[in-house]
């Protein structure tokens, strides 16, 4: 395959800037009118627009997709199928934490039972949590890329090849995804049920 670098590097600045400016709504911004499964289809479309339409899964927004996270009980029930706030905010979530875990996992991550306080609280904080991930992906990006977008901001990882770029952030998520599964993993473990630990040269007492 051949890639042209202008056009990589344009693709690069502009997403760039988007990654910048793009937020999740705050938990006010949500509409709480209580709106039926093509509403909340087509909005959470619109909040997520971040995806390219060709690589967009459209699983993630169906409504067999929304009625499977229900059923799971990932999320609230609607009521009398109506979507209120609290269950976008959840949708939300899903949506973007589904580009890195599986819904098994997120099932396991997501908390369930909460007021709807509790839940504004949750939302603005992933949603914060969510902004400052982006950035730094924004950095990491502009580091590795640098020959590609011809500015001074390198690593030793940098490359100007764009078929390195790709096999490097492919590489780059495995490893995000393997983190947080294996993260996951230690929940309510302690040291004796946790597993092995690495041991560390010079120091064999504190190995288990």
């Amino acid at each position: 395959m051949n890639y042209d670098k202008p056009l990589v590097a344009g693709k690069l600045r502009r997403w760039e800037t988007y990654l910048n400016n793009y937020r999740l709504p705050a938990w006010d911004q949500i509409p709480d009118l209580g709106l039926y499964m093509e509403q909340v289809i087509l909005l959470l479309r619109q909040y997520v627009d971040y995806l390219p339409p060709e690589l967009k899964e459209e699983e993630l927004i169906t409504s067999a997709a929304i009625n499977n996270y229900v059923r799971m009980k990932i999320m609230p029930e609607p009521v009398k199928k109506r979507y209120y706030r609290i269950h976008i905010a959840y949708l939300l979530v899903i949506c973007t934490l589904k580009q890195g875990l599986s819904i098994a996992l997120i099932q396991k991550l997501l908390p369930t039972g909460l007021s709807e306080e509790e839940v504004r609280e949750f939302y603005t904080t992933y949603a914060a949590r969510h902004a400052l991930a982006a950035s730094y992906f924004v950095q990491q990006v502009r580091g590795v890329a640098g020959p590609i977008l011809d500015h001074a901001e390198t690593t030793p990882f940098s490359t100007e090849q764009t078929e390195e770029l790709i096999v490097s952030s492919a590489i780059i998520g495995g490893f995000s995804r393997l983190l947080a599964e294996k993260l996951m993993l230690l929940a309510d473990k302690d040291l004796s049920t946790g597993g092995s630990i690495e041991k560390l040269p010079g120091k064999p007492e504190e190995a288990k």
